[in-house]
């Protein structure tokens, strides 16, 4: 199974966007899936449905700071390097979709209950998020 295919799998099992992207590449980098579901479990609907970040964009950046992040606290040109990677995704992700910003990218706001009536109405877990955790993996990959 592709690491799309992963993701996408437990998205439609009822996990967040955060949970979804980083249980599919953390184990890849030696996090187990379950403590990637853990980690990643405040993060869906733009951090706690706060509407912030989008959750696949910062399951995508904890993956890419497994990855590529430093594990000494003085080590600046490991930090500048992995910024530049973040950056960069996320610059291709809002080329991609217009924003990093779930409320943004929803159409509506998560932390209202409107919102979240609005979100159930129009099926956004569907409709829109699950191409954003299907970029999420593909630009994380690219970086």
């Amino acid at each position: 199974m592709t690491n799309t295919e992963r993701a996408l799998d437990l998205f439609s099992r009822q996990f967040n966007c955060a949970q979804a992207v980083l249980a599919a590449l953390g184990p890849a980098e030696s996090l187990t899936e379950h403590d990637c579901l853990r980690i990643a479990a405040p993060f869906g609907g733009g951090i706690g449905r706060l509407g912030e970040a989008c959750g696949a964009v910062t399951g995508a950046i904890m993956a890419i700071g497994l990855r590529y992040g430093a594990a000494a606290a003085r080590d600046p040109e490991t930090k500048t390097a992995l910024y530049e990677r973040v950056r960069d995704f996320v610059a291709r992700f809002k080329a991609r979709h217009g924003s990093i910003i779930c409320r943004d990218l929803l159409g509506c706001d998560l932390g209202t209950p409107e919102g979240v009536q609005q979100a159930k109405a129009r099926d956004t877990h569907h409709t829109v998020c699950t191409a954003l955790v299907r970029s999420a993996i593909e630009l994380a990959g690219a970086v």
